[in-house]
C-alpha cells in the first residue's frame, strides 16, 4: 500500500493539473507547467513498471503520463498566464520543500517517493547521477535545469505571439 499513494511527482502533478483545469487558477497553472511536462515525459521514456504490456497498470501508466504532459501544455497555451524568472524560482522552491517533506515520508513509510531513497529497479538515467550526496545534488541540478529549459521555451514562444 505504501507505494501506491499519489506522492510521486507525477501523482502530485496530476492532482494539481486537475485542480488547475477545473479552477483555472493562474498559480496552479504555473505550477502544473513546471512539474508536469518534463517529469511525465521522462517517465514515459524510462518507465519504472513491474507489469508487462498485457496488464492494465501498464496501459494506465502510459495514458496517465501522456495526459499529465498534455495538461501542462494545454493549460499554458489556453490561459493567459505570465511566467517570469521569479515564478520559476518560486515553483522550484516549492519543489525543494516538497522533496524535503517526501524525505521524511520515505523514512517513516520505508517508501521511495521521488526516488530519493534509491534509483528505480529498472535502469534509468537516474543511475547516472551518482551515489549518496552527489545523487541529491545532481538530482536537484537536473530539476533546476528542466525548470530553466521550460522557462526558456516559454520566453521564446511568448515573444513570438
Amino acid at each position: 500500500m505504501k507505494e501506491y499513494l499519489p506522492l510521486h511527482l507525477c501523482g502530485i502533478a496530476s492532482l494539481v493539473a486537475a485542480a488547475a483545469l477545473v479552477t483555472q487558477h493562474h498559480n496552479l497553472i504555473k505550477v502544473t507547467y513546471f512539474i508536469a511536462i518534463i517529469p511525465a515525459l521522462m517517465a514515459l521514456v524510462t518507465p519504472d513498471l513491474p507489469h508487462d504490456y498485457l496488464h492494465y497498470r501498464f496501459w494506465k501508466f502510459f495514458f496517465h503520463h501522456m495526459a499529465i504532459s498534455w495538461a501542462g501544455v494545454l493549460l499554458i497555451l489556453v490561459h493567459p498566464v505570465t511566467i517570469t524568472w521569479k515564478t520559476t524560482v518560486k515553483v522550484f522552491g516549492l519543489l525543494v520543500l516538497y522533496t524535503i517533506a517526501m524525505g521524511f515520508v520515505n523514512q517513516a513509510l520505508g517508501a521511495n517517493y521521488l526516488y530519493l531513497s534509491r534509483t528505480p529497479y529498472v535502469e534509468t538515467p537516474l543511475d547516472w547521477l551518482g551515489d549518496g550526496f552527489w545523487y541529491y545534488i545532481n538530482l536537484g541540478l537536473l530539476a533546476f535545469g528542466s525548470f530553466w529549459l521550460l522557462y526558456f521555451i516559454y520566453r521564446i514562444f511568448s515573444k513570438s505571439v
